[in-house]
């Protein structure tokens, strides 16, 4: 195992810290000195626009970070996990979600471990994209005869968060009068309410549990496997016997895994099931058979253009300088925020409310990558790694949160994302609605930026202690996101642009992206502490005082 390199040895940290000594951001001043500043500063990536120039960094910071990058091998990394290398050290594997958006035929082949990878992406791709084709054109049937109309999937983690993300910012998209619902918390009102108007004769369920192992997910399963059995029973579709209860689940169950022995033994032909691999984490895995839903609903050519654009952005990543990559550019702004100014969270703002489960998503693919404490050779970490990921769409966030952006103690950094053509254009009065929407994106970061100062406040008119409340400090960072509007390509562009800020951090901070040990404990614990919950004495004598109090309470209080 190659140990990391130690980013706080280099030469380039050293100068970061010179340069953070006393560093006094003024944005004004920056902008009105160098006319060049946002052309500068605003990059191409795929079909997004991306404005870097409201971020507190002058060119000599810059320069400074991009050799952070060449000194800590970000690009030498990124090679490798292109290449398959096993990266993923603390289980020895290659991480290799950017091979499933490789286009067909690419050249040359990627063997991996003695795999002809290519070949078993595109055989993946291919079976989920005829199935997806038989249920949107109704060929598929329920066990009744009648066509699909809703699907409902069933996983947690990375094969919920990706695939309901996805759904909500495409559904203009959605075009065969199938409609998708998301059930993943074990919480039992999840899937009642996902459930409570639906019509099983219409509904098919996707199970998606790679190891068909994850305690949520095969617990909703056989929920939602008795839900179909008792509704298809009580309109007398099928009849209280077995074969009528296995043909039921055959029309009406799928899967997506691995363990064809255990999808088999739920009831679900093996045939019916999409596999994917170790090399793919669940948080990376939206792209993979993960997304089989989503094919269902818009069909497999859109899922085809968000996968191209994955692929734009892994090609970006890998064949542009550094000092132009602006996924890598973006990884280490984050870097200089977090480890030189003291931040400790960073804002996504999509104004676009299609977006609305963005931040939620990339939740769990910034802070389960590089919420780490030890570095990739076990060693512990040298700086501070990972932010607090938050956010919400805009304009909701800015009668809630934006108070504290604006004009509170904390240093908070802000990707705000827009889209010029909207997908439901509407006119209030005259005016276009998305028109006055994007003033506000573009007043926000605006304000953000450049504030207002108190010889501006006391110019309207405001004197004594209201001056100090009503000015604004400004210099506060925000990169801007552009785009022509929300495509399935883009969203791909998107999702992968945040894929590559993770690995670019982690790769300074030489932890490991890709495994995610720090959820492991609370699983197990809890398996421990379920047979307590139902009256196993010896299980609830082996807990601590505070968990056997507040067994006590629940066991006081359950009706």
């Amino acid at each position: 195992m190659t140990a990391p390199i130690d980013a706080t040895t280099t030469s380039a940290w050293a100068e970061l810290t010179s340069l953070s000594t006393g560093f006094s951001p003024d944005l004004r001043g920056w902008f009105a000195a160098d006319p060049d500043r946002v052309e500068k500063l605003s990059l191409p990536l795929a079909d997004l626009h991306v404005d870097l120039s409201k971020n507190l960094v002058t060119d000599d910071i810059l320069a400074a970070l991009v050799r952070l990058a060449e000194q800590t091998g970000v690009a030498e990394r990124y090679a490798a996990m292109l290449a398959g290398e096993h990266i993923n050290t603390t289980e020895d594997r290659a991480v290799l979600h950017t091979a499933l958006r490789r286009r067909p035929g690419a050249t040359p082949a990627l063997v991996v471990d003695g795999q002809d990878v290519d070949a078993d992406v595109q055989s993946v791709l291919e079976a989920l994209s005829a199935f997806a084709d038989r249920v949107r054109s109704g060929e598929w049937k329920g066990v009744t005869g009648k066509k699909v109309t809703h699907v409902v999937n069933i996983g947690i983690g990375g094969s919920d968060l990706g695939p309901v993300m996805v759904y909500e910012a495409l559904k203009p998209y959605a075009d065969a009068g199938i409609q998708a619902r998301f059930v993943s918390n074990i919480d039992p009102t999840d899937l009642a309410q996902k459930t409570a108007d639906l019509d099983p004769e219409t509904t098919l369920f996707i199970v998606a549990s790679k190891t068909f192992t994850t305690l949520e997910t095969l617990t909703n399963a056989r929920l939602a496997r008795d839900w179909l059995w008792a509704g298809l029973s009580a309109s007398g579709a099928i009849g209280d016997d077995e074969q009528s209860r296995t043909d039921a689940v055959a029309h009406h169950f799928v899967a997506v895994s691995t363990a064809l022995d255990k999808v088999a033994a739920f009831g679900i032909d093996p045939a019916n099931a999409f596999g994917f691999w170790d090399w793919v984490g669940g948080r990376y895995s939206v792209d993979s058979a993960i997304g089989l839903s989503l094919a269902v609903v818009f069909g497999p050519e859109v899922f085809r253009d968000l996968l191209a654009g994955f692929h734009a952005v892994d090609e970006h990543v890998r064949t542009t300088p550094l000092a132009q990559n602006v996924p890598v550019l973006m990884g280490l702004l984050n870097v200089w925020y977090t480890n030189f100014l003291g931040a400790q969270s960073h804002a996504v703002l999509p104004y676009a409310q299609q977006l609305s489960r963005f931040a939620a998503y990339l939740q769990q693919l910034t802070m389960e990558s590089n919420g780490k404490s030890v570095r990739w050779d076990g060693s512990p970490v040298t700086t501070t790694t990972g932010e607090v990921f938050w956010g919400e769409p805009g304009t909701n966030g800015q009668h809630a949160f934006y108070q504290l952006i604006h004009q509170g103690t904390r240093l908070i950094p802000a990707d705000f994302i827009a889209f010029v053509n909207p997908a439901y254009p509407l006119q209030d009065d005259g005016r276009d609605v998305h028109g006055l929407f994007l003033a506000n994106f573009l007043a926000q970061t605006k304000a953000l930026a450049f504030g207002k100062t108190a010889e501006e406040v006391e110019a309207e008119g405001t004197t004594g202690a209201l001056v100090a409340a009503r000015t604004f400090p400004g210099n506060r960072p925000t990169t801007s996101i552009f785009a022509d509007a929300l495509t399935p390509s883009v969203l791909g562009q998107l999702i992968a642009l945040y894929e590559h800020i993770t690995f670019t951090q982690g790769v300074i901070w030489g932890i490991n992206s890709f495994d995610q040990w720090g959820v492991e404990l609370g699983k197990q614990l809890a398996l421990k502490i379920a047979p307590a919950i139902e009256g196993d004495a010896d299980a609830l004598e082996a807990q601590d005082a505070s968990t056997k109090a507040l067994l006590a309470y629940y066991q006081a209080h359950r009706r």
